[in-house]
């Protein structure tokens, strides 16, 4: 999609870029390629798509602890290993986890790891806690500099714990043509982030408890990637009997990651139709 000409400019008059009009044709297309080879390592790279599952908390942080002591760094691996299983046994991806065993990676860490390998995707898992117990259900967060509620603030303010984050890195271009490519880049990243939100929602609400309005944004620290489409799904309250009592369940885990296996096959089938539409 970054390839193409035409898309590059309409990105470009949507985000005010009027400027960037001002280059040749040639220039667009040389700046689109540029792009392509700077910033997006992990398009030219071929094969299966790389999926990075970032299950939450670990080691001296547990995370959020249920009602009955469940610690949400138990779950949150748990529902990634059986999704990073189901991810690999369907042939379609590689799939690389930010931690296998109960150790604590820092936030910036975690997306660190996601851009060196290159991901084409990065999902955190999480299971959080709340004052009110009668609260339940699950949702998924999007980035975004402001939360979409106050509860959401409060969640992204407990799971943030690190301020610096992976950027977008431009070499050998003027630093205003390095300006528009970013700007491509975060613009891309964010419509994708939202398409996987909503495959993850409307797969999640056929099998599991969603949270009212559960499409969320906060200001999350791992979701802080300018360069990979991310979500934060939280499975659930541990502060609920309800959903701590699900979540100690391998059956519900499981129901869990097919959802989001099935949210991620049609977040790629989308990509695939928008980069043909595109080309």
């Amino acid at each position: 999609m970054v390839g193409d000409p035409a898309f590059t400019r309409r990105l470009l008059l949507g985000h005010g870029f009027g400027a960037a009009l001002l280059l040749p044709a040639t220039a667009r297309a040389d700046a689109a390629r540029r792009a392509a080879a700077t910033t997006a390592p992990r398009a030219r790279a071929g094969g299966l798509p790389l999926v990075m599952l970032d299950p939450g908390h670990g080691g001296k942080d547990p995370g959020a602890i249920g009602v009955s002591g469940t610690f949400e760094k138990h779950v949150a691996l748990g529902t990634a290993e059986e999704l990073a299983r189901l991810l690999r046994e369907s042939g379609r991806y590689r799939v690389a986890l930010t931690r296998q065993t109960d150790d604590f990676i820092p936030l910036d860490d975690r997306v660190g790891m996601a851009q060196a390998k290159g991901a084409h995707l990065f999902m955190s898992i999480h299971a959080d806690a709340l004052v009110d117990h009668g609260v339940r259900g699950a949702s998924v967060y999007t980035l975004a500099s402001s939360a979409s509620d106050a509860q959401s603030a409060a969640l992204a303010a407990r799971e943030n714990a690190a301020d610096r984050f992976g950027g977008v890195e431009v070499h050998g271009i003027s630093p205003h043509v390095a300006q528009i490519l970013v700007s491509l880049v975060q613009h891309e990243t964010r419509a994708g982030s939202a398409r996987l939100q909503q495959s993850a929602v409307n797969s999640l609400g056929r099998d599991v408890k969603l949270l009212e309005n559960p499409a969320r944004h906060a200001a999350f620290a791992v979701l802080k990637a300018s360069d990979i489409p991310s979500v934060l799904v939280e499975m659930g309250f541990m502060s609920n009997r309800a959903d701590e009592a699900a979540l100690r369940e391998p059956a519900h885990r499981a129901t869990v990651a097919v959802a989001l296996h099935r949210a991620i096959d049609t977040y790629f089938t989308s990509e695939n139709h928008l980069t043909h539409i595109a080309g």
